[in-house]
Parts: C-alpha cells; structure tokens; sequence
C-alpha cells in the first residue's frame, strides 16, 4: 500500500510513521505542502492519502477535493487538532472516506488507514453516536430545522433518510444511486429540494443540518 501523509509539522509526520514502522507492506510518501502534494501524487498516485486540515498557503480541503477530482476512486482521510462536527461534515462533503482527530488514540490511526484501504470509511466517534437511520417503512417522519431562529418543520422521506445517511457516511451521489437502486439524476434532485427545504446552500450544509437533528 502507498500511503502519502500530507502534514507542515515534522514531528507529527515522524509520529505517523512511527505507528506504522512494522507495517512492511506500507510504503510511506511524505509532503509538507499541498503543493509538495501535488507534486508526489503527478508521481507516484497513493492508494489512501492522509490529509491535514490546514496546510500552509492551502486549505488540505482544497487539496483533497484536487485528489478527488484527478481521480475520483482516490481515498482521503482529513486530519485534524479540530474534531468539530463542522469540519467532519465538510470532509463528508468532499468525498473524503474518513476524519481522524490528532487528539485520537495512535492506535486508532492504524486501524483507520487498514478500514479506507479495504474500501470502508472511518469517522470519529463522537460524530458515529450522533448518527441513527431513522427508519418506518414508506412513511414520511416530520423534523424541526431552525433558520434564523426561526423553527420550520419540515417532511422527510423514508429514501431521503436514507440518502441523508449515505452522504454522513461519506458516499458519493453515484454510489448512494447504485445502492438505493435509482439513477443518479434521482439522487441529485433530492439532494437539491432537500437543501431547498432545509435553507441549505450546499450539500455540506444539509449533513450538518441532518447530524444537528439527528436525522441520520
């Protein structure tokens, strides 16, 4: 496995490293920069890039979106001092495959580059206990969302929750088509009137707004 990890602090790079010295089958790039980054992956793609928050002259949310859109089967885990739910939902939004806190057990780092390399996603705990798939069968739940201090409810439907519980898991719009069984057109519009709907602007707004509520 390549693994690229793209962090400013030199001891916090020698500390990753460290967790995964006896990891014979890691093969570990390093970049300083989002343009160092650049750099290395027009070189050599990695197959799981560790990502941190906030990189000098770059945010690493614009460098992660730039992986993604070189290559959209890249995966991304966002690393950061800062567990704010906020910045989970922003590396959902992205398309990254998971957010590691530095402030996490070592250990969990481990075992979060082995979960995004085999295709899975790892997310903080505290985010995890915040999402429940509310389900009911065809029926469509009432929630209460705020705007401007002001308290809206709204309807939500048993296929929206459940495309709202894709997207907090970090699954791109094609992929929550392929699994809901509809064509990506479908996911697209719902995730359109749902941001309508929830006064959203962008799809990073709507799963924070969804993981608030608790409706996923």
């Amino acid at each position: 496995m390549k693994l690229l990890i793209v962090d400013d602090h030199p001891i916090v790079v020698s500390g990753v490293k460290a967790l995964l010295d006896s990891d014979a089958d890691i093969e570990i790039m390093e970049a300083n920069s989002a343009e160092a980054a650049e750099r290395v992956v027009a070189q050599t793609p990695p197959d799981v890039a560790i990502v941190d928050v906030n990189l000098p002259g770059s945010s690493g949310f614009a460098l992660s979106r730039w992986l993604l859109e070189r290559n959209a089967a890249a995966k991304v885990i966002m690393f950061s001092m800062n567990d704010d739910p906020v910045f989970v939902a922003q590396a959902i939004e992205i398309g990254a495959k998971g957010y590691i806190s530095k402030n996490d057990d070592p250990a969990r780092m481990v075992d979060a580059i082995r979960a995004v390399a085999n295709g899975g996603t790892t997310w903080p705990d505290g985010a995890t206990e915040r999402i429940a798939y509310l389900g009911g069968g065809g029926s469509k739940p009432r929630t209460a969302v705020d705007r401007g201090g002001e308290t809206i409810t709204v309807q939500v439907s048993t296929r929206e929750h459940e495309i709202l519980r894709h997207l907090a898991k970090g699954r791109s719009l094609s992929e929550i088509a392929d699994l809901v069984g509809v064509s990506y057109k479908t996911i697209a519009q719902s995730c359109v009137q749902m941001r309508a709907r929830f006064g959203a602007r962008t799809q990073m707004e709507l799963v924070r707004i969804a993981v608030e509520r608790k409706l996923v």
